[in-house]
């Protein structure tokens, strides 16, 4: 018999799995697996149940936040190739980036569903300084704006929660930093409002903005750094191009690469997939093609690229 781990936070989002977490399980069962729940109650839990349990398992069930399945996938990734289960994914966060991005539904029966009788999809998994990440590592404006939302806040408001955080660092002020970027054998260096590289067509719940022709599979991650610019005009020019018309613009760089090193004067915050990352001076990216199979719809054309 097919062998399923299901870890599950049950403090993720608005706690919404709770009342369809039967029909899920049974949903499992009868697709054929014999069951093992983890229920998380702390930080980690996720990473070492997927870890431990992982080598005897055919497939790991995530459900919960972008943050869960950030842990479920760092405590796959810590195993051989050949001992990695397939990951299925059912979003019960505020945001659930990741899981748009792969076209994953966002109703928890449905999820199921897809987790328990999908197709495999092998996903570029990135890497950096050591820390597995499956769609952003980022520093500067915005990107904290997951992890520094109140928990509470989340999931009384949901994604308003994030709206209301991103208005009160645009009115705070943004702040720049000194940065070395080193990628493909070039060099950019200038005072940077953001820099982001991804592997999804939405971060921080915004879409469109992070590039084009883009494949979850290709062993490419996203880059885009927006520089400051020196006057409210290039302000204006930034802003626009970046948010509304997604056009070329002296201020932002965007490119796509395998492996990206960034140096800072000063220790700088992080972000991985909507979590704190750690501080850093120097941080290097990677991108691991085909690193782990996750479990998606099926896509009658054999491929999966959106554009």
């Amino acid at each position: 018999m097919k062998k399923m781990l299901v870890i599950i936070n049950p403090n993720a989002g608005k706690t919404q799995i709770r009342p369809w977490l039967m029909q899920v399980l049974d949903t499992f069962i009868k697709e054929g697996y014999w069951l093992e729940v983890y229920v998380t109650q702390k930080g980690g839990e996720a990473a070492d149940a997927a870890k431990v349990r992982g080598p005897e398992m055919d497939r790991i069930v995530c459900c919960g936040g972008d943050g869960t399945f950030d842990e479920t996938l760092n405590g796959i990734m810590q195993l051989p190739v050949e001992k990695r289960p397939e990951l299925g994914y059912i979003p019960a966060g505020t945001t659930n980036d990741f899981a748009h991005s792969l076209s994953i539904p966002d109703g928890i029966t449905e999820a199921a569903q897809v987790a328990a009788a999908g197709q495999p999809f092998a996903l570029d998994v990135g890497r950096m300084n050591g820390k597995y990440f499956s769609y952003t590592a980022g520093f500067g404006a915005f990107t904290d704006v997951s992890y520094g939302t109140s928990q509470d806040l989340k999931k009384v408001l949901g994604h308003q929660a994030y709206i209301m955080e991103g208005a009160r660092q645009l009115g705070a002020g943004l702040k720049s930093y000194p940065m070395r970027v080193e990628a493909n054998g070039e060099v950019y260096e200038g005072k940077y409002l953001l820099g982001m590289v991804s592997n999804s067509i939405r971060v921080a719940g915004m879409t469109g903005i992070w590039g084009t022709d883009i494949a979850m599979d290709d062993g490419l991650f996203e880059v885009n750094l927006l520089r400051e610019p020196p006057n409210l005009v290039g302000w204006g020019d930034l802003l626009s191009a970046f948010f509304v018309t997604h056009d070329e613009s002296k201020y932002i760089t965007r490119f796509k690469t395998k492996q990206i090193r960034f140096i800072s004067e000063k220790p700088l915050d992080w972000e991985q997939d909507g979590e704190f990352g750690g501080s850093f001076t120097e941080v290097e990216i990677e991108a691991l093609p085909h690193a782990v199979r996750i479990i998606r719809k099926a896509d009658p054309s054999g491929m999966f690229r959106v554009f």
